[in-house]
Formats: structure tokens, sequence, C-alpha cells
């Protein structure tokens, strides 16, 4: 890893109203770029919006599609890697909630959220694969929402080299001071326990279809202290530099890192269904 700065933005992402989300894409990722941001992350279906409607699937995309297209060209003219969500359409009627990596070398692996919250199982399909993406200075992953309560999926991503996680979400309900809270509970505890950064966001904003958003962004270090927070009712961006040495004194700490202190051997029964 060497020295990275990300940008991780609470937006008002609405329901259907792609051109405008992009719209608004676009100026954060220049307002990033002028401040010299490597990689900037936006929440969950930042792109299409989030609903648990059926309605939804009406706003969805294939990727590549057009806003694939659309913030490929942004990445090439600003240099910055983009990180942002959409429904997408697959093969036949299936919808996933995905979040793509757009960067100056153009589309990368798609992420299709691998668990759905109850409230999403009758509309959307699950993804199966977690894939680790390499940008100039990082290894990172993403997990969307959802995702983040299963802690083991964090554990495998940093032993496939992560150093960086990126958590988008469409987290509704609660004050942005409870959401706050809640997330200081366990993410710092991912960054913690994997010697990992982390950085999440969540959408901001009330929507007729697709909810109420309180929107939080935080960043943390890998001993899970707050590197940035923001939160509160307005669209945001928060700016964090990931220092590689920071991560190099944890990794290389005999009591600090845990993950080459496991014993796999004997926890058989996480795979047990």
């Amino acid at each position: 890893m060497e020295d990275v700065r990300v940008a991780a933005v609470m937006m008002c992402s609405v329901m259907g109203k792609t051109s405008d989300n992009l719209l608004r894409i676009e100026s954060f990722v220049r307002e990033a770029a002028d401040k010299g941001v490597d990689v900037i992350c936006f929440p969950e279906a930042s792109i299409t919006g989030y609903s648990v409607q059926e309605t939804i699937g009406s706003y969805a995309e294939p990727i590549p599609g057009p806003s694939s297209d659309a913030l490929v060209s942004i990445s090439k003219s600003t240099g910055v890697t983009i990180l942002s969500g959409l429904i997408e359409r697959g093969d036949g009627d299936s919808l996933f909630i995905s979040h793509i990596v757009t960067s100056p070398h153009g589309l990368g692996n798609i992420y299709r959220k691998l668990h759905l919250a109850p409230n999403e199982g009758n509309i959307y399909s699950h993804g199966n694969e977690f894939p680790t993406y390499r940008h100039a200075k990082m290894i990172f992953g993403i997990e969307l929402c959802y995702d983040t309560h299963f802690p083991e999926l964090t554990t495998i991503l940093a032993l496939r080299g992560a150093e960086v996680l990126f958590l988008p979400y469409a987290s509704p309900r609660e004050t942005s001071v409870k959401k706050r809270e809640r997330w200081l509970r366990y993410l710092s505890a991912r960054a913690y326990d994997n010697s990992i950064f982390v950085v999440a966001c969540n959408q901001v904003g009330n929507y007729d279809e697709g909810g109420a958003f309180p929107g939080v962004a935080l960043v943390f270090d890998p001993k899970g202290h707050i590197i940035v927070d923001a939160y509160g009712e307005e669209e945001k961006i928060v700016v964090a530099d990931l220092r590689a040495s920071d991560l190099t004194k944890v990794r290389e700490s005999k009591m600090g890192f845990f993950l080459n202190r496991r014993r796999p051997e004997i926890y058989g029964e996480l795979s047990v269904s």
C-alpha cells in the first residue's frame, strides 16, 4: 500500500432521477479531484436511487450501460477512481443491488450485494462473488449495507489482501446521531479485528418512494480509530488521508495483528448452514 487520499459522500439520490443523480456525482468527483482525491465512494444505489418497491425495476440498467459509460468518462477526465451504485438489470428479469468501480482505465468488476435484507429478498437477487480491487496505491474490497453485519466477509477480504474496505449504505430510519452511534459499535471492530482501513457512507434525504435516509460518513484507521466523520441532513463530502505507515505499524505488531494467528482448522462450524 501507498499513501492514498479517499473521499466518502453523503448523497441525496432520488429514485428514478438518474440523470440528476449523475450530475451531482460528477460535481462531487470534480470537487474531490480538486482536493487531490484518488478514490471517491458514493452510497448504495447512488445512481438510480434505492427502493424496496417493485417500481424500482423500471429504472434498472444493464452493466455496461449508459450510467457506467458516463462514469468511465468522468473518471478519465478527472483521474479519480469512482465507486458508485445502481440497480442492475441482469439476465431475464433479475435485479441486483450493484456497485461499480470506474477508473481512468475503464470499468472494473461489478460487486453485487451478497446478503439481502429481509425486505429486499422479494425484489432482488443476491450476488455470489466478492472480489478485491487493485488500485495503483492499494488493494480494496466492497461490502454493501446489510453485508456489513456478517464479519466473516470482512475477514475473507482482508485475507485476500484488502487494505481498505469501502462500505456504501442506503440505510434508512433512525436519526443521523443514532445511525452514527450504531455504526461505531461494529464498524470500528471490522477495522480493528482485521487491521484494515474502513470507509463508510450513507444516503441522505427523504423520498416519497425511496424512504428516509440519515446521512453519515465515517473513516476508520486499522486500529478502529475515527480519522474523519460527518453526519446530518445535508449532502456532504469527507476527505481522509490513509497512510501506509499506519497499516504497516499495525500489521508488524506482534500483539496488535490478529489475522496471522487464526486457527481455521477449528472454525468448521462456520461453514455449517
